[in-house]
């Protein structure tokens, strides 16, 4: 571990350089960002330099904050005799969708409709004399050079 300032340091970890920043609790590495909680590259830094490393912990983490989590009672539901449903919640009928998903792997190719089948395919027109059917290399209706 190098220290560049008091915040900032830089650690040695198997050949390769984190860099961590304890003042915006960042490390190269991304966990100390994503999880909230110091990564070990963060944690060898304030393991040496500071008494109280549990201080860069998220607040997500903290008992107090966990014990807050389950301090809401939850209630359970009364018996389903006695819910009190709307009518127009009750008159509604729920049903399952009309089709059901085939299954394997979804098909590559697209089913071509009829009226695309039977449209001409796009023929290629000479270059010499316009028409169609053929190229200019087989034209019979090219001038022809003496």
């Amino acid at each position: 571990m190098v220290p560049s300032t008091e915040y900032l340091h830089t650690v040695n970890d198997g050949g390769r350089h984190y860099t961590v920043c304890l003042l915006e609790r960042k490390c190269v590495c991304g966990r100390f960002q994503v999880d909230e909680l110091p990564c070990p590259h963060a944690w060898a830094v304030l393991k040496s330099k500071f008494p109280m490393p549990e201080e860069y912990c998220s607040n997500y983490y903290k008992p107090n904050s966990v014990v807050m989590t389950y301090d809401v009672p939850v209630y359970p539901l009364p018996d389903r005799n006695d819910w009190n449903i709307p009518a127009h919640v009750a008159e509604e009928v729920v049903l399952p969708p009309k089709w059901k998903r085939p299954p394997g792997r979804p098909k590559k190719k697209r089913d071509i409709p009829l009226s695309e089948l039977l449209q001409p395919k796009n023929q290629h027109s000479c270059s010499i004399c316009g028409q169609g059917g053929h190229n200019k290399r087989t034209c019979k209706n090219a001038p022809r050079s003496i």
